[in-house]
């Protein structure tokens, strides 16, 4: 007995070596990985039958990774360990940031939007279109999804967020086998990271080349709109953010912001800080260094010079209120006061860049017209 069961043992160690020496050999040939120049949040690799996807970063500081295995149509599902199986192109979507609304139109996909949270935060003219004719669905809060509503309309997927790993909505959807993906452009620091999540966009609707092309042609007008900064005489002093209640809220130096200053050839007052996120200043520092920066851009919410005396009356102490350089994207609005910034920007990283070369240096794009950014109201 003991001799047949050493026998057995011996083939199954064996057949087992040979299955995990011809296992990797196999997948080496068969993968390929899929070019990301800036985005540092996902990855893309394509085999035979499928392609995977890869979230390497879906929230700061995030220690888990997901990954999603997309299949053609008529494909067998691929055998291993996936977060979610998806077949594309999918006829089908739900997604939960409005960043995400530009990629579907810039890849002719809006009709494939069957439902969203809070609807009202929706700029585009477009997509606002179909929500009128009561082609896509209000479903609640990002964090607290009308559930319901979403099974019923049975999307063929969710693209959705996350701050942090507990998400109780996205739980309950995975018991439904509607499949769930996480999508991080907004953890992207780089303006072209933003951007580049097209491409994720791109290999859910079978659109990857199309995809590639966009992103291709925004990464141009961006390269070409930074060189055409470099060739500016002047580097003016720049200031940013405004106080929520004691405390002065400005970007980190590492930032998406702070990197727009620099390629548009300003100088960031805070570029020195560490961080990509939002530095918390006390109101005295903040004056020190900034009070006779040049150029004010992104004061916070405020649109107005009135809104910002009314709040508080240490805004005259700079030279960029009281000279009338300071600059708001929060003036564009949609129909329903949702700012087209947080929606298009992320997107259109190249307008971005323009509208702050303008601001900083005029004289080098006297035609361009502001995307976003307008000089604050009276």
């Amino acid at each position: 007995m003991q001799k047949t069961l050493a026998i057995l043992i011996s083939i199954m160690v064996v057949l087992s070596c040979k299955h995990s020496q011809e296992k990797p050999t196999s997948h080496r040939s068969e993968t390929k990985s899929i070019s990301l120049q800036y985005a540092n949040g996902f990855e893309i690799t394509s085999e035979d039958a499928y392609q995977q996807v890869t979230i390497t970063r879906p929230w700061p500081g995030a220690s888990k990774t997901f990954t999603y295995a997309l299949v053609p149509k008529g494909n067998p599902h691929p055998e291993g360990q996936f977060d979610a199986v998806v077949e594309v192109p999918i006829e089908t979507i739900v997604v939960t940031s409005t960043t995400h609304i530009p990629s579907l139109e810039m890849l002719g996909e809006t009709n494939r939007l069957v439902g969203f949270p809070n609807l009202a935060y929706i700029s585009s003219e477009k997509t606002r279109k179909r929500i009128d004719a009561g082609k896509i669905t209000e479903l609640g809060k990002n964090e607290s999804l009308n559930t319901e509503l979403l099974i019923d309309l049975s999307p063929k997927a969710v693209v959705t967020f996350a701050v942090e790993g507990d998400n109780k909505t996205v739980k309950t959807l995975e018991k439904t086998r509607i499949p769930v993906i996480y999508n991080a452009d907004w953890t992207e620091t780089h303006p072209l990271g933003k951007a580049e999540w097209i491409k994720f966009f791109g290999i859910l609707f079978g659109k990857e080349q199309q995809a590639d092309s966009i992103f291709s042609s925004i990464e141009k007008n961006y390269q070409d709109a930074k060189k055409l900064a470099a060739t500016a005489t002047e580097k003016p002093t720049v200031l940013s953010g405004a106080m929520y209640k004691d405390v002065w809220y400005l970007p980190q130096g590492d930032s998406w912001a702070a990197q727009f200053i620099a390629d548009a050839k300003g100088d960031y007052l805070w570029a020195d800080t560490e961080g990509t996120g939002s530095a918390s200043l006390n109101i005295e520092s903040v004056l020190e260094k900034g009070r006779t920066a040049e150029v004010w851009i992104g004061p916070s919410q405020f649109t107005s010079f009135q809104q910002m005396q009314e709040a508080h009356a240490v805004y005259e102490q700079f030279e960029a209120f009281r000279n009338k350089e300071v600059y708001s994207f929060t003036n564009k609005k949609g129909a329903t006061g949702g700012v087209l910034y947080y929606e298009v920007a992320p997107n259109r990283p190249d307008w971005v860049l323009k509208d702050i070369i303008k601001i900083l240096h005029p004289e080098l794009l006297l035609e361009h017209t502001f995307q976003f950014f307008t000089p604050l109201e009276p």
